[in-house]
């Protein structure tokens, strides 16, 4: 009997364990927000949905028209990748539930416009879009963006769902009626009153906030999931939250009364939906391991600087804004050494 010889099969890298392509990515994406904005429509009613499909419609019909298209009947392959479906599904879901759609519309137009079309497209970007014009909101309409409102106080009925707030209807450019029951956020409660948050509703999602960040047990779940299927890097969010407990350890330590505690660091605010849904943006973030690390565990630093002692009660947005920025020097001193060669002097 003959034996058959052992072949010894050669290929070249990279090495892909599956095929990933941009919308492919995206669809994922977004599938994985659909969770967050059924609890933010369970907390929060109908005005949720409003308010994304605002930004949606904002992000959409920007990205439509300013990017040439293939044909007079054939949209280009950049709003069919479903970025700026994505961008502004993660724009609405990080506005307060009383905010106008209008403002909710400008968002999505300069989050696209500026925060990606500008800088060249897709791939091109340096800033996250959702939070380029999430910031611009921040800047011209302070106090809209900063107002909350409570949850439902009976969540998931037909009545609460179905109760639009006034104030997401205002006219354009015009002074609009604030809705006469509103409170302060988790953070904004214990920075300026020193008054903590039961990390019950913090984990279910029962606080005031914006409409995908009050839910922390829903953002968790849809991480590991994401995680598991490799949509973003693992060591991001990781590492956000490790240097979030890590550096609000100490202060809280020091004196527990004046400080959060570092779970509660961890679950209010928007600290989980930007860990995983915003900071782990591909474009935006080092693709090095080492750069991983290093960027995750600087936008916990800068989110504990800003919340314990800057002028704001959160801080997770600018933290990732200046990480953004700073990712091409993160990715230039990060970049692994070429095997046989010596490290540059540069």
């Amino acid at each position: 009997m003959i034996k058959k010889p052992m072949q010894l099969l050669l290929q070249t890298s990279p090495f892909l364990r599956r095929g990933i392509t941009t919308p492919r990515l995206m669809s994922e994406v977004v599938i994985a927000t659909i969770p967050v904005i059924f609890a933010a429509c369970w907390y929060f009613g109908l005005s949720a949905l409003l308010l994304i499909f605002a930004s949606v419609a904002g992000a959409m019909l920007t990205e439509w028209f300013f990017t040439p298209k293939k044909s007079s009947t054939q949209p280009s392959n950049s709003l069919l990748d479903g970025s700026g479906l994505l961008t502004g599904i993660l724009l609405g879901l990080t506005l307060p539930p009383g905010m106008a759609m209008w403002m909710a519309f400008l968002g999505g137009v300069v989050g696209i416009s500026i925060g990606k079309l500008v800088m060249g497209g897709l791939g091109q970007n340096m800033f996250n879009p959702a939070l380029v014009g999430r910031a611009f909101l921040q800047a011209a309409f302070p106090t809209a963006i900063t107002t909350w409102n409570p949850p439902a106080t009976s969540p998931g009925s037909l009545e609460s769902f179905t109760a639009i707030r006034e104030s997401n209807l205002a006219a354009p450019f015009m002074q609009s009626s604030t809705d006469a029951v509103t409170t302060a956020s988790p953070l904004g409660l214990m920075k300026f009153e020193h008054e903590p948050t039961p990390w019950f509703d913090l984990f279910i999602g029962n606080t005031a906030g914006s409409l995908g960040e009050t839910c922390a047990i829903v953002i968790i779940v849809m991480g590991v999931i994401m995680a598991i299927r490799r949509d973003f890097d693992w060591r991001i969010p990781v590492s956000i939250l490790l240097a979030v407990a890590a550096f609000s350890a100490i202060p809280w330590f020091i004196k527990p009364e004046l400080y959060p505690t570092p779970l509660g660091m961890l679950l209010s605010g928007g600290l989980l939906f930007g860990a995983v849904y915003m900071a782990t943006d591909p474009v935006t973030s080092p693709v090095t391991p080492k750069g991983a690390w290093i960027f995750g565990a600087s936008i916990g630093l800068l989110v504990v600087l800003i919340r314990l002692w800057g002028g704001l009660p959160e801080g997770v947005m600018y933290a990732i804004l200046l990480m953004n920025a700073a990712t091409p020097l993160i990715e230039r001193i990060a970049q692994p050494r070429v095997f046989g060669r010596g490290r540059s002097a540069v």
